[in-house]
């Protein structure tokens, strides 16, 4: 810390003579200089690594694979940390940091989403942490300690909490002296992609692929010179294109310094009219729905071949917003399931497929927000899936949109997308309890719209606690009846019997809460169909042709030994 001038010392009246005495100031001046650059203190640096996440889980330690990186939401750089509480796990994340002994840090992060902790433990005096019951943008979290006096790391964390929706984590700051790594140095702006080349072509879509570039965490994908997706592999898909017309493309690589210059452009042509997939296997009169995680939550990682065959409706979780209203995506996790490549998983679609299984596309889930609320949004939904649906093999759409829904313009959407996908469509949907409790409600409405295209309702009979059934009680979560009657609101509400299905968690971990065991399952569908096997909520009429059950999901099914699956399966299979 640099002197005042009024702090020097000062210095009495003598006779010498004047040049002597500027001489005697200067050296004085030159003694303060001297000190004030000895005991300077170095700078502050930040001495957590990977600290926006911008090299994946590298340096971080998150418990029962709850962690992974994604591109949005991020705060800053091109990455963040994804963090999701299963059953007891409530999605620890930590890193261990060098620090000096005796030293105070300021300790900090941003998050969002769910409920996020954020501290520290082994500072060897008063270990802190701090944490927001959740934000829908991005909040800073910050706190701070000292260490002891032989303490030279401690370890800084950060936590969701059980039975909560997922959090992000970005920009994570252990602010004070140089623990010993010198704070991480500043990243270099990525050279120019090369080796830019088309792949397949729908009427709809162009894929594209290019070589790697050193130093680079994601790409950007342009059309036309204007940006079109985003990537962070060397490949991707750009989809929502008109048929049988040539686009320009090109793609740049991104780090947290910046985004290099483009690729030289390429040009390629959408295919004809007329290429897309035919119509997929019939759905049976019972079916059993599976949702299938692309991506890696602490359930076991599947290919889509590995799913049993008790599945008839295999729905791929989940296809990903893009900037245009409206519009949707999907890119194959491939690091988070261990090298599952693009081309396996395309093989693995019409394999499941020659199987007489449905492959879907869903779109949504917890944390996914698709908004489609006007007339543009609506034709962006429409053809973004179509395009899936021809560039994948997809055989339809699962709505699992929990964050609120517009029922006037996502029929719309269904209207156009059936229009062009034909009678084959194979259409899912699956709200939340709240969502189906009275027909006024927007997902109810939707789906009474689309009643004549609508393939099944698997609401979600879980993560909701009591709710009122169709007779006017309350009923506990976990319950036969809890089951039984929530479905009643349903079958009386206007749907057909055959669009309903029961959805329910496929282990103890697979949700917060409302887990029930397979046999309560059945005992369910036993009572709806066949009258048998209730509680103490009977319907009044029965529903033989119930179309069945979903479970969340078919990678918690495997990690439970498919316990749900040998169980539902074949007694869905005969039901009447």
């Amino acid at each position: 810390m640099q002197r005042s001038a009024g702090s020097r010392r000062r210095r009495r009246h003598t006779s010498r003579p004047f040049l002597g005495g500027a001489m005697a100031v200067i050296a004085a001046g030159a003694l303060t200089v001297t000190g004030l650059v000895s005991t300077a203190q170095a700078a502050d640096v930040n001495n957590a690594k990977n600290a926006g996440f911008e090299s994946g889980l590298a340096n971080w330690s998150c418990s029962a694979g709850s962690g992974a990186t994604v591109t949005t939401p991020v705060r800053s750089g091109t990455s963040a940390l994804k963090a999701t509480p299963a059953g007891q796990d409530h999605a620890k994340c930590t890193q261990t940091v060098a620090v000096k002994p005796n030293s105070t840090y300021a300790l900090s992060s941003w998050v969002q989403g769910g409920y996020a902790y954020l501290g520290v433990t082994g500072s060897g005096t008063t270990d802190v942490s701090t944490w927001t019951p959740g934000s829908s943008t991005w909040t800073k979290l910050s706190t701070s300690f000292r260490t002891g006096a032989n303490t030279t790391s401690v370890t800084v964390y950060t936590h969701g909490w059980y039975g909560q929706s997922a959090y992000f984590a970005d920009d994570v700051e252990v602010t004070g002296p140089d623990g010993g790594g010198g704070g991480e140095q500043p990243p270099v702006l990525p050279g120019t992609p090369a080796g830019l080349a088309a792949g397949a072509t729908t009427t709809s879509s162009v894929a594209l692929s290019w070589n790697a570039v050193s130093g680079a965490t994601g790409y950007k994908v342009y059309r036309n010179g204007t940006q079109a997706t985003t990537a962070t592999g060397t490949s991707a898909t750009v989809t929502g294109l008109t048929a049988d017309t040539a686009y320009q493309f090109s793609v740049s690589a991104t780090n947290a310094a910046g985004e290099s210059a483009k690729s030289a452009a390429i040009t390629a042509r959408t295919a004809k009219p007329g290429t897309g997939p035919g119509p997929g296997p019939a759905v049976p009169k019972h079916a059993v729905t599976g949702y299938w995680q692309n991506f890696n939550n602490g359930a076991a990682v599947q290919k889509l071949t590995d799913v049993p065959a008790d599945y008839d409706i295999i729905a791929v979780s989940f296809a990903d917003a893009t900037p245009t209203p409206g519009a949707v995506t999907f890119k194959l996790d491939t690091a988070g399931l261990n090298g599952y490549t693009d081309a396996q998983f395309r093989a693995d679609i019409k394999t499941k497929q020659a199987q007489g299984k449905n492959v879907i596309i869903s779109i949504g889930g917890e944390l996914g927000t698709v908004r489609v609320d006007n007339d543009a949004s609506a034709t962006a939904f429409a053809n973004s899936v179509y395009a899936l649906m021809q560039d994948y093999g997809f055989n339809g759409v699962d709505i699992d949109l929990e964050n609120g829904l517009n029922a006037t313009y996502m029929t719309k959407a269904l209207r156009q997308l059936s229009a062009k996908a034909g009678s084959g469509l194979v259409l899912t949907m699956a709200p939340q309890t709240i969502d189906m409790q009275s027909t006024s409600g927007e997902y109810f409405k939707t789906a009474l719209n689309v009643k004549d295209i609508l393939t099944v309702v698997n609401m979600q009979y879980y993560n909701s606690g009591s709710m009122l059934g169709c007779d006017g009680k309350v009923y506990s979560q976990g319950s036969v009846d809890f089951l039984t009657a929530l479905a009643c609101i349903q079958l009386e509400g206007g749907l057909d019997p055959s669009q309903v299905g029961i959805g329910v968690p496929a282990s103890t971990r697979g949700a917060g809460s409302g887990y029930v065991s397979p046999s309560i399952v059945n005992a369910a569908l036993d009572c709806l169909t066949k009258g048998t096997n209730c509680g103490s909520f009977k319907p009044s009429k029965t529903y033989p042709s119930l179309r069945g059950a979903m479970t969340w999901s078919t990678n918690w099914d495997a990690t439970a030994g498919f316990a749900w699956s040998k169980a539902v399966g074949p007694h869905v299979r005969s039901l009447p």
